[in-house]
Parts: C-alpha cells; sequence; structure tokens
C-alpha cells in the first residue's frame, strides 16, 4: 500500500497564507520533501508549491501572489510519486476552482483515475490525491453545492483520508474530512483553523475538536457544523488544551530532540499521576491471554513490558510486532491486546487493533493522544502524558509507555492476587522515585558527549543485554542508527555467539547494557568473549561497580535503584549518545532521512 505521511493545514482568517505557513512549520515533523499553499482571493485560487523544505519554500516564494482569508497548505512526505512540484499538493480541479490537501492512502485511485480519464479530465501528478478534486468536480457539475459534491466523492473512495478542502464557488468556507487519519479543527476569537495535530493550533486557539471517523466538518468563522458522512448531525465536542505553546517549541534547546530528552523527568511524573480508576478499568481487561502490540519504538516497551508481566504475575504474555500481527496470530478469542502507539494513528497497530477485534479479543490502548483512533477502538485505554513529542525519534514517549505499563502491570498484580498490598506499596513507591533518578541521570550526561565524540566516527555498533534489558539495547541501536545513520544491532547478549560475533574485529564498537540485576554476570561473560576479539567496550553500569569498569574500555554509571527502573535509567544516556553522534556527525537529529513521526501507513 503506498500513501503519504504528512501534515496539513487550513484557515479563515485574516492573513491566511502567513498563519498557514506558520502552522505548517509546526506540522513539518510529519514530512518535510516538499510543501505548498494554496489561497482563495478575487474568487480565483492562487496556488505555490515546490520540492523541498518549508523554509526553501518561503524563501523562494512569490509572496505577491498570495492573500485573501481563506487557504490550505501541505508538507509532504513522499512514498507515492517523486517529491518534486507536481506531485506536491495541494492539488486543483480542471476548472482550477477547487484546492485539496490530503494525508492518506486512497485504495482505489488507479479505477478512479481511469473513470475520470475517459470522461475528460486531465491529471497533472503521479499521486492518488488528485483523484480528490476532480471528483468533487464532477459532482458540482451535476449541480451539487460542495460540500454535498465532497460527501459523495467521499462515499466512492475506498482507503483513508484526512482533507481540507476550499472552493471558489463558497469562498468563505472549508470542508475538512476524517477517516482513519488525523485531523483537528480549532476556533479561536480571530478565525476557525484545521491540522494533522495540536500543536499548529496553539498559537492561534486551544479550543479544539478531535474529529472521529466518516465525520465531515464545514467550517466558517465562529461556526462548525459536524456531520457524518453518512447523514446525520453530530454535536461538536470542544475541549481546551492544558498544555502551551513553549512546550511544542524548543525553549532554547538546540534540537526538539535534546529537549524531550530534557523534559522526561516532567513527563514521567505527569504520567504516574494517571489516576487509579483508569488504571483499574485498564486491568479489568487483563486476563491470562495478553499480547502486546506495537511498532518500533513502541514494540521495545511491549518488549520490555512482556518482561515485566511474566516475572512478576507469572502471565505468559507475548509481544507482537503490529506489521506481523495478522500473521502471526490466530487464536484471538477470549485474548486482550494491548496496543501501544504514541500517536494512536499508526497503520500497522491499528491494522492489528482491528483484525484482533474482529477475532474477539479486548483492546487495551496505550497512547499519548487521547482522541486518536487506538483510544476510540479500544475497550479502555491509557493517556500518556508526555505532551508534544515534535523529534522524529521517540525519546519521552518511550518511556511514559514504559512508566504506564509499569504501572498497570503493577495494579493488574494486586488486583489479581499475583502482588501483595505491601509489595505494591513498596514498588509504588519505587516508581514514584523514577523523575528524580532520571534527573540525576541527565545531571551526568555531559561524559555521554564526550563518549559521542569519540565513537562518531564507527560505522558498526552492537547494542547487547539480557534479560528485560534486551529492550533497552534494541531501543538504543535503533536511536543510534536513525539519527546518525551508523549501523547499529540489538541483540540478546547470549545470541551474539551465533552468529554476530563473526562480525566484531578490532575497535568494533560494543554497547552492553549491564546495570547490577540477576543477569549481570552472564554479561560479563559476554563482555569477556568481546574483548578477546578486539572489540571496544562501552559499558552502562550502576554507580560503583568497579569490577565492570575494570573490564570496559568505557562506562557510564546510573544510579543504583530497584531492578524495574533500569530500564528506563540505562535509556537515558543512549539517547543521549545517539543525539550528540548525530550532531558530531553533522546531521539533523530532529529529521532523519526517510522517516516520519507518524507512520499513518501500511
Amino acid at each position: 500500500m503506498v500513501s503519504f505521511v504528512c501534515g496539513i493545514f487550513g484557515c479563515l482568517c485574516d492573513g491566511a497564507p502567513q498563519v498557514i505557513l506558520d502552522g505548517l512549520k509546526r506540522l513539518e515533523y510529519r514530512g518535510y520533501d516538499s510543501v505548498g499553499v494554496a489561497v482563495i482571493n478575487n474568487n480565483k485560487i492562487a496556488l505555490e508549491k515546490d520540492k523541498g523544505r518549508i523554509d526553501q519554500f518561503i524563501g523562494g516564494l512569490d509572496e505577491t501572489r498570495l492573500y485573501g482569508e481563506v487557504g490550505v497548505g501541505h508538507t509532504r512526505w513522499a512514498t507515492h510519486g517523486a517529491p518534486c512540484k507536481e506531485n506536491a499538493h495541494p492539488h486543483l480541479d480542471c476548472t482550477k476552482t477547487i484546492a485539496v490537501v490530503h494525508n492518506g492512502v486512497l485504495e482505489n485511485f488507479l479505477q478512479l483515475r481511469e473513470e475520470l480519464a475517459r470522461k475528460g479530465h486531465h491529471f497533472t501528478s503521479n499521486t492518488d490525491t488528485e483523484v480528490i478534486p476532480h471528483m468533487i468536480e464532477e459532482g458540482m457539475k451535476a449541480g451539487l453545492p460542495l460540500k454535498e459534491a465532497v460527501v459523495q466523492a467521499t462515499k466512492s473512495i475506498k482507503g483513508s483520508m484526512a482533507c481540507i478542502i476550499i472552493g471558489t464557488s463558497e469562498p468563505n468556507k472549508m470542508i475538512c474530512v476524517r477517516r482513519e487519519s488525523p485531523l483537528v479543527i480549532g476556533v479561536g476569537p480571530k478565525g476557525a483553523y484545521c491540522a494533522s495535530d495540536i500543536p499548529a493550533l496553539l498559537p492561534f486557539t486551544k479550543r479544539v475538536l478531535i474529529m472521529q471517523d466518516d465525520t465531515i466538518a464545514t467550517l466558517e468563522r465562529g461556526r462548525v457544523n459536524l456531520e457524518e458522512i453518512g447523514g446525520g448531525a453530530v454535536e461538536p465536542q470542544f475541549s481546551n488544551v492544558t498544555w502551551d505553546l513553549k512546550m511544542a517549541e524548543k525553549s532554547g534547546y538546540p534540537h526538539f530532540m535534546i529537549k524531550e530528552i530534557y523534559d522526561q523527568p516532567v513527563a514521567i511524573r505527569d504520567t504516574l499521576k494517571v489516576p487509579e480508576t483508569f488504571l483499574d478499568r485498564a486491568a479489568d481487561l487483563l486476563n491470562d491471554k495478553i499480547y502486546l502490540s506495537g511498532s518500533g519504538t513502541s514494540y521495545h516497551a511491549c518488549l520490555s513490558t512482556s518482561y515485566m508481566m511474566s516475572r512478576l504475575l507469572g502471565i505468559d504474555v507475548r509481544p507482537v510486532l503490529s506489521s506481523e500481527f495478522n500473521e502471526a496470530v490466530s487464536d484471538l478469542q477470549g485474548s486482550t491486546v494491548v496496543a501501544v502507539s504514541q500517536s494512536g494513528e499508526t497503520a500497522d497497530t491499528l491494522s492489528a487493533v482491528k483484525y484482533a477485534k474482529g477475532k474477539g479479543a479486548k483492546i487495551l490502548g496505550i497512547t499519548n493522544t487521547l482522541g486518536s483512533s487506538i483510544t476510540v477502538l479500544s475497550n479502555a485505554y491509557i493517556c500518556t502524558q508526555s505532551g508534544p513529542e515534535i523529534g522524529v525519534a521517540a525519546t519521552k514517549t518511550f518511556l511514559t509507555q514504559l512508566t504506564a505499563l509499569d504501572l498497570l502491570t503493577l495494579r493488574v498484580g494486586l488486583k489479581k492476587g499475583r502482588i501483595s498490598e505491601g509489595d505494591y506499596r513498596s514498588m509504588s513507591q519505587q516508581m514514584n522515585r523514577l523523575p528524580r533518578l532520571i534527573e540525576e541521570t541527565l545531571g551526568r550526561c555531559e561524559k555521554v558527549k564526550e563518549l559521542a565524540l569519540k565513537y562518531s566516527t564507527r560505522r558498526n555498533a552492537f547494542f547487547l543485554a539480557r534479560g528485560i534489558n534486551v529492550a533497552t539495547a534494541m531501543e538504543g541501536a535503533l536511536k543510534l542508527k536513525e539519527i546518525s545513520y551508523i549501523h547499529a544491532e540489538g541483540y540478546p547478549a547470549g545470541e551474539s555467539k551465533h552468529g554476530p560475533i563473526s562480525l566484531v574485529e578490532r575497535d568494533f564498537l560494543c554497547v552492553f547494557i549491564a546495570p547490577r540485576d540477576a543477569t549481570r554476570g552472564r554479561v560479563i561473560g559476554n563482555i569477556m568473549e568481546m574483548k578477546a576479539r578486539g572489540a571496544e567496550i562501552f559499558s552502562i553500569i550502576t554507580e560503583g561497580d568497579e569490577e565492570l569498569k575494570e573490564v570496559s574500555n568505557e562506562f557510564f554509571e546510573v544510579p543504583e535503584a530497584p531492578d524495574l527502573l533500569y530500564p528506563m535509567l540505562c535509556t537515558v544516556p543512549l539517547q543521549v549518545f545517539a543525539y550528540h553522534v548525530a550532531n558530531f556527525r553533522g546531521l539533523d537529529p530532529d529529521k532523519p532521512r526517510n522517516l516520519a513521526k507518524s507512520v499513518t501507513v501500511l
């Protein structure tokens, strides 16, 4: 399946072009290989678009052509059609009176395109999106008003879509459609706005409405009319965003990624405040047949939790990659699927959720986005409290996922009698120490910067651990590879001698996650195996572990802590390490190549 992971923005307000560009800047984490803006002025659509990032686009923009009070914009991450001016959004119809921006995938676009071409429509791009304005044009030729033509077109389209549409026939309106792709409406004293994500709206309003699937909204200044695509009014449910614009900006840090790493103590502290009623509702869903599913970093959170649940609860818990879930799991009757996704819109995880629900499973969602598709599809959910995460590489959302999942594990253990009330209180108190321990760990990370410089020219690295910290090793490797482009792999340390060790030669970097837990002795054995083959050993250890200091070339000490907390404490220096390595290599850690923040395609 092919589509886009994109940011879309529309507004009805004074100075619309500049507002759109400001909004797109806050959505650039969703895609940054092309950009475009369309506005209505003098009853015509003025369109400017090109390949490249937003700053490049603005630098070459003919601003004299863009003025008006109604407009739409788009920033793109291409998978369908090369990044070029022709494939950039917005897209227009033949009459150039309808403009559309779109995020999603049209599964039947080839059939629709052929039908439209037979009717005389001319296409200028290789995108699936371009069929949308032409379909709307067909409806309006038949005498339908703009909104009704949009509804008719939407009913013919198969696939996912978040769209904003403007047309010169009704120049004071925007039409917004959501099906399986995120879209948020905002209304403020100076206008009405629509965007892919909340941070784009915050400079203009904190009063937002998260559109639900298969709904269509007509926006005018000061008015929102919300309906189901199939007919029937929907009462708009607005809420006020509690975090401010500053939280979505860099706050003096050079990059969002490092800011968000240092945001982690606050994010964890807020997530620890999840009400017990939410935890109880989530815990009541869990039985002795549990699947944990996520993609990328979220899968690592699932893997870590599977160790914790198995150890503390005596439950056989199975972590499954979301992209493989439908093929790997068949018997779901009477089971619970814990779906983990920072955005709540990850296409692979949504596919797994829908498949599991169809097979009779209960769904527990763990997301950072209230009102997202996963929360809507879940029987119960826990919303982590990270606030906005702009850097493409997940950092604070990973630690808050682990925090929420640990809280859930403890609550399940208490309710099912697997953990005594005394142990529950003790482990909950340990969890409450975590923000302070993370702060202490961050306070030591100047040394990590020095090590990042030392190792920034390496071409390969292994990240190795045993037990619950295998997931930590995999996450550390993922962070390094995705933002520094160094080939890095995370393995269970015991597996290293079953193949990977053949790659080890003099100065090959091996990063060991080796806190003082039950696996420590065996990890030391694996370190010695690598040292014997000339590897450079960088170990994450518990403070004061003199034996591991002795066998390591370099080390970083995390504070003494219970085993429950080591995965989070050991992750922090690995995040900082990856960030500084990318910097020393002259790369932008916020915008790694070929990646986007929210992967809403399969």
